[in-house]
């Protein structure tokens, strides 16, 4: 009895302190992964706490749990729409690029660390994969705003190339096993298993999944626990049956989000606390696992890997895999130095300890240094990288909090609030004139701290929050409504979009008479919109295109349409 009384003391003690210290990180822009590792490294056998744990068996499956329920909760807060702007690029990070980044940084681990080239290529495999719960904290997290491309590609890339290190890291270690009777074949017969599983098992399990939901009458308390047993049973029930559990958690969380499901608001918010319990064990298990001597040998070494990875691995997996999709090379740049890599490698280097293969130990602590090395020097620079390369976009949105609500009787309902900025087209309106349609309902405004009431709503003002109940489908017409200003934004907006407004079914030709700016021959007859479209495969809000000295940017969009399009002059653009 006291052991387990010490382990619930231990356990909760943890848990706290890496909660605790998430409430002050983000202000000092440390990444609170990294200080979940930390917590587990000073409570290790090394550390104040002296926890002695070396149980990869146990790791292995809290991981891998762990990994499922990140992923479940990921496909849940990954927008439909993102797979039309980055769906291809996506699957070639996952495919290309991890092969790319196994053979560079597999290579150079083999000659660095004089080994074998099949086990070099075991640790470019184990690190091959970005990690999901370092790149969806981050993105979810940090004061980073991006535009919908880049943030769309490394949500899906970091949720489907796990299936991709996973199938490398197997192949390998079965290699390594029988090197004699391994043959290519069997390699790809795995991927096709795994992927095609996956797939399938999570399109299809996804759907009943959704379906049960609707259909069953249950206490609302019990449908997110309904939700995650589901993602559990899928996981665990493709990999029994040799696919991707991974990929078939990612893609019935992406169903369970997207399409109307019962009790969604408890559901998302449930799903979100086992998410970041999940990535605290992880964590704190990984960091249990580490110990500085065996990691202070290899730094060298393991520091040369990891900066082959950042520097040379990942650029060029990023290269290669994105040259179809012509996407801008600020863009690339970006996404090659946020490859961040985390639990994922871990869990993956638990693999080798378990198969008994020769050198585990080692390729272990190598992957644990080079992801120590990932969150401290690019995950502490997200922003800044961002900020360097012109890609943070400003905040043009006026929404500022939606929640889903269950009605009875209904489904896909929100209750959004939104504040009117200084340049708010809504200023000095009535609520009851604001353009919207009768199924959203206005239900308050709030004033200087305070909720009105409705007889002394009057006219809005700067800095009234209005709040709505309003249909999900409802949400991008209110957004474009709530957002519209009668003036040029804020010096920041002004600084990325540009001063000028432009009609995208203007003609390049009015440009070039009005500006002298040179552009090819056939591209004059062109309106402005097919121009931008000529040269970026699929628009997104915040594309810019360099005309001479000035930069034509696209300021706001209409699903697949350009609607708004902004002007840069030369003294803005550079």
């Amino acid at each position: 009895m006291d052991l387990s009384n010490q382990l619930i003391f231990v356990a909760g003690t943890l848990f706290l302190l890496s909660i605790l210290a998430s409430a002050f990180t983000p202000r000092l822009g440390v990444p609170l992964l990294l200080v979940f590792v930390v917590v587990g490294l000073l409570a290790g056998e090394s550390g104040p706490g002296g926890i002695h744990f070396a149980d990869y068996h146990l790791a292995n499956l809290a991981g891998t749990t762990g990994l499922a329920v990140i992923l479940f909760d990921g496909g849940m807060r990954t927008p439909l729409d993102n797979f039309r702007v980055a769906l291809r690029p996506s699957l070639a990070l996952a495919t290309v690029g991890v092969l790319v980044t196994t053979l560079v940084v597999g290579g150079f681990s083999a000659w660095i660390l004089h080994l074998s080239l099949a086990q070099g290529l075991l640790i470019g495999a184990i690190v091959g994969s970005t990690d999901a719960a370092a790149v969806f904290s981050l993105l979810h997290t940090s004061a980073v705003r991006l535009n919908q491309r880049v943030t769309a590609t490394l949500e899906i890339e970091s949720g489907t190339n796990d299936p991709m290190a996973v199938l490398l890291t197997m192949g390998l270690l079965q290699y390594l096993a029988a090197p004699a009777s391994y043959s290519a074949f069997d390699g790809l017969l795995l991927f096709v298993q795994q992927m095609g599983l996956g797939l399938a098992i999570g399109v299809g399990g996804g759907w009943l999944l959704k379906l049960l939901i609707n259909r069953l009458d249950l206490s609302d308390s019990l449908y997110p626990l309904l939700a995650l047993s589901g993602g559990m049973l899928i996981f665990g029930g493709t990999a029994l049956l040799g696919g991707s559990g991974f990929l078939a958690a990612y893609i019935a969380g992406l169903i369970l989000g997207n399409y109307p499901v019962r009790a969604v608001a408890s559901v998302k918010r449930f799903h979100d606390g086992m998410a970041w319990l999940a990535q605290i064990g992880m964590f704190l298990i990984l960091g249990l696992l580490a110990t500085p001597q065996r990691l202070l040998p290899l730094a060298g070494s393991g520091l040369l890997i990891a900066l082959v990875l950042i520097l040379l691995a990942r650029p060029l997996a990023v290269m290669l895999s994105l040259l179809p999709f012509r996407y801008p090379w600020r863009e690339q740049a970006y996404i090659s130095w946020v490859g961040l890599r985390g639990s994922v490698p871990m869990v993956l280097a638990t693999f080798p300890m378990m198969a008994g293969v020769a050198d585990a130990q080692l390729f272990f602590d190598v992957a644990f240094f080079i992801v120590l090395v990932s969150l401290i020097v690019q995950g502490w620079s997200v922003a800044t990288a961002a900020r360097l390369l012109q890609l943070q976009m400003p905040k043009i949105n006026a929404r500022v909090r939606r929640f889903d609500l269950d009605l009875p009787g209904s489904s896909g309902y929100e209750v959004v609030s939104y504040r009117l900025g200084h340049a708010s087209a809504l200023l000095g309106q009535r609520p009851k004139d604001i353009p919207i349609r009768d199924v959203s309902r206005i239900i308050s405004v709030s004033r200087e701290g305070r909720l009105l009431a409705y007889r002394d709503w009057g006219a809005l003002r700067h800095g009234d929050y209005v709040s709505l109940l309003a249909e999900q489908g409802d949400l991008p017409l209110l957004d474009e409504v709530f957002s519209a200003r009668r003036e040029s934004g804020g010096a920041d907006e002004q600084q990325y979009f540009g001063e000028f407004f432009l009609e995208p079914e203007a003609h390049v030709s009015d440009l070039v008479a009005a500006y002298g700016i040179k552009v090819p021959p056939d591209s004059e007859g062109k309106t402005l919109a097919d121009f931008l479209a000529s040269y970026l495969d699929r628009p997104v809000v915040g594309d810019r295109l360099r005309l001479g000295g000035m930069e034509l940017t696209v300021r706001r969009m209409e699903g697949e349409r350009i609607v708004e399009l902004g002007l840069r002059l030369p003294h803005e653009a550079h």
